[in-house]
């Protein structure tokens, strides 16, 4: 290995051991990391045990452990505590038996002894500069080891991989957020199963009719698996959502991946647009009414915000269809994939509400930020007022403006069922609302699980966005 090499292999060993030694000290990670690389540790443990036997610390206590009992300092030790037994026992008017006097004040006295002995033996090796031999310093030794380090890899490599994402702080934000998505995901399944599992709707009787017999009912309860206990039909649900196998739906029979992928996207991509839609509008909204306070350009723009968040959603939607599609016949009255012109009503309807909110919201924070000491100093130095409120202003003012939008699409995504049977839509949200008075479990929980699989991913997206948009939260991402 030539210098270059050495050296390379050098800095990665460090920054390998400096982050293991991070991940040693934080509890939410400590026993995962030491469970995914049990192989390796096993090992370090095994040559740590061995050399923590002779190492500084074991040489200092078992000199000082000889020095004190050789003083008689240890039996010292047991006169003061048995006296102080006695003592207590004779203000609390307690009994004490020898036997039981002895095996109490030989207890305590080993107990202060050994604490004693510790004590001065990290003090002594402080003064003397050295340090306790610790599991980390062991790894660290043995990793330098270049044989070690490569045969390390083929047991270690989840352990490696936890290594790599903890060293980069954006890798390890993003790994958090996906795992609480899967633990978001198994606590809405697990809500929502419990609820229609105890809905006193029987899924035999409403989809067989009222003309079904008890053994047509008992045939569908056993090929549905509704015959099954509680437990099993939670299993049993769980382990399809997380193989991305959500069986049949009891109405049809027909796959409800495959209905959920028709329908999923037509949904989703309303949302998306109503969302896009609603932020070029609102935001400079948001930032005229708060730079102009009090004009006549704020009092219209909040007055009329105040009324997108007034408007309910299925009212709004009938006034459209009866006055641009009954009246003036301007655009379908519903909606057809097809057409274009048949989304601009589900669009607005849908985006009125998170257009108001967003506008209110960023006058709100505009307003807080543009009377902060930063502006008023770069407004001194003779920058301009667009410039400033563009560059300082209006960045610091987006973060309230993003947890709003991030709020409101979620509340969107999943309260579109309304304006979907407005405009008689095909998609997720009245899927849910026509399979759960069934109540088909299959098909709502697939609905609902993809529906809270989106709104996780958005959320992610939102916490990345504060990272960006806030250079304090990118400090605090390196030092956690």
């Amino acid at each position: 290995m030539d210098v270059k090499e050495a050296a390379g292999f050098s800095r990665t060993i460090n920054h390998i051991t400096s982050t293991y030694r991070k991940i040693l000290l934080n509890p939410s990670y400590k026993y995962l990391f030491l469970l995914l690389g049990a192989p390796v540790h096993l090992v370090v443990f095994f040559v740590y045990m061995i050399q923590r036997n002779h190492d500084a610390y074991t040489a200092v206590v078992n000199r000082l452990r000889n020095e004190w009992l050789s003083s008689g300092y240890h039996l010292k030790l047991q006169e003061e505590i048995q006296d102080q037994l006695r003592r207590k026992a004779e203000f609390f008017q307690q009994q004490l038996s020898s036997e039981k006097l002895k095996r109490e004040t030989e207890r305590l006295a080993e107990q202060k002894f050994q604490e004693q002995l510790h004590d001065e033996a990290i003090k002594e090796m402080q003064l003397n500069g050295q340090s306790r031999l610790t599991f980390a310093d062991t790894f660290e030794s043995l990793i330098r080891r270049s044989a070690f380090f490569a045969i390390s890899w083929i047991p270690g490599l989840l352990m490696y991989l936890m290594i790599i994402l903890y060293s980069y702080p954006l890798l390890k934000f993003i790994s958090e957020r996906l795992v609480m998505t899967w633990f978001v995901i198994l606590g809405v399944s697990v809500l929502v199963f419990s609820i229609l599992y105890m809905s006193p709707m029987n899924p035999a009787a409403n989809i067989l009719g009222v003309t079904a017999t008890q053994e047509q009912i008992e045939a569908f309860n056993r090929l549905h698996g509704l015959d099954q206990s509680y437990w099993a039909q939670l299993w049993n649900t769980l382990k399809g959502i997380f193989t991305f196998d959500l069986g049949k739906s009891f109405s049809g029979n027909e796959q409800v991946t495959d209905s959920i992928a028709r329908k999923f996207p037509i949904t989703l991509t309303l949302t998306v647009i109503s969302l896009l839609i609603a932020m070029i509008i609102a935001i400079p909204i948001g930032i005229i009414s708060a730079t102009r306070k009090n004009s006549f350009w704020d009092y219209s723009f909040m007055f009329i915000a105040l009324l997108g968040l007034s408007i309910p959603n299925f009212w709004q939607g009938l006034i459209f269809i009866l006055g641009f599609s009954i009246n003036l016949k301007w655009l379908p009255a519903t909606y057809s994939p097809g057409n274009w012109l048949s989304m601009i009503m589900p669009v607005i309807v849908l985006g009125t509400a998170l257009t108001a909110s967003v506008a209110r919201m960023t006058r709100s924070s505009t307003l807080e930020v543009i009377h902060e000491d930063y502006i008023l100093t770069a407004k001194a130095k003779g920058i301009s007022s667009r410039q400033v409120l563009r560059r300082h202003a209006v960045r610091n003012a987006l973060i309230p403006i993003v947890t709003v939008i991030g709020l409101q699409f979620g509340a969107m995504l999943g309260g579109a069922a309304v304006t979907e049977k407005v405009f008689n839509i095909s998609g997720i949200g009245g899927y849910i609302v026509d399979k759960q008075f069934i109540p088909d479990i299959p098909a709502v929980m697939g609905g609902v699980v993809y529906t809270a699989i989106t709104i996780s991913i958005v959320n992610v997206m939102i916490d990345m966005m504060y990272a960006f948009l806030d250079p304090r939260i990118r400090s605090r991402m390196k030092q956690y």
